[in-house]
């Protein structure tokens, strides 16, 4: 049987470049690795793992999609603040009544994710 998603069944040099970019991200927004875990749900031991090049392969399915998803939202965050990223975590920790509360709380959830990311996207989209 073929994967669901094809695109997305990658090797471990691709799987290493994601968490790469994921674990930079994250440090440049001033995530913890219990935040990180969170918004990707694997765990802190995984993290940290990754972060010493060891065990890619804890990086994938869901946890491979969102950590997509999380480098692109610091990816966009990054576009609107103008590569600020003192900016980028006070934004990230502010309340935001557009997003119905703090959007670092917010991307601990798949839909929270989402939301904050199509928000950014769009706000993105007017520059």
């Amino acid at each position: 049987m073929a994967p669901a998603h094809p695109a997305l069944d990658l090797g471990p040099d691709r799987q290493a470049t994601v968490a790469k970019a994921m674990l930079r991200a994250a440090d440049l927004l001033g995530l913890t690795a219990r935040d990180l875990s969170a918004v990707i749900g694997v765990s802190e031991a995984t993290l940290s793992r990754l972060k010493h090049g060891q065990g890619v392969a804890g990086l994938s399915g869901k946890a491979y999609e969102l950590a997509l998803l999380f480098v692109r939202l610091y990816r966009s965050l990054d576009a609107i603040t103008g590569g600020d990223d003192a900016v980028s975590r006070r934004w990230l920790r502010a309340d935001n009544t557009a997003l119905g509360g703090v959007p670092a709380e917010r991307i601990r959830s798949i839909d929270g994710l989402a939301h904050v990311l199509a928000y950014l996207d769009a706000r993105r989209a007017t520059l």
